[in-house]
């Protein structure tokens, strides 16, 4: 199974877009947030793929600030960050990650990529489409998780 993980596109449509149109062997798609507008558009232009979405701190629509997606035995927990304070301490997300039995946890928000595992629990932010900040490159992710349950997470940079 193969899912693909952006975040704070911000209104870029045309990076967001190719990032879909390059992987539509994936499986899943989840945005976490701040790109509600490209979001729908892509998603509109794509019906046949599986696409989720939680709202981030620049979206103005209703959206669902938290979900938990399952895929392939794996329970994914998907924030945009800001309301668990990623800026300051993952502990919040690995925490609430665990509390709903999540074996993932993915988030946005601070524009920087990240994969690591944290008290069992893995946790990726895929970067920013639009505006990585530091010496981040725009980038978005991608988990793996093969048939015998083995999960894998990378970071593309976009050029």
């Amino acid at each position: 199974m193969k899912i693909i993980v952006v975040a704070d596109t911000n209104k870029d449509y045309h990076k967001y877009k190719a990032v879909v149109e390059k992987n539509l062997d994936a499986d899943m798609f989840i945005h976490l947030g701040n790109g509600e507008h490209e979001f729908a558009d892509v998603k509109a232009e794509h019906p046949e793929l599986d696409f989720h979405y939680v709202g981030g701190d620049c979206d103005y629509g209703k959206h669902k600030m938290l979900e938990v997606i399952e895929a392939q035995g794996y329970k994914i927990l998907c924030v945009h960050g800001h309301e668990h304070n990623v800026q300051g301490s993952l502990d919040p997300i690995v925490n609430e990650a665990k509390q709903r039995g999540c074996k993932v946890a993915l988030y946005g928000h601070t524009h920087m990529y990240r994969t690591e595992v944290i008290d069992g629990v893995y946790v990726m932010n895929p970067g920013a489409i639009d505006s990585p900040r530091g010496k981040n490159k725009p980038s978005y992710g991608v988990i793996n998780i093969d048939k015998n349950g083995k999960l894998l997470m990378s970071l593309v940079a976009i050029q």
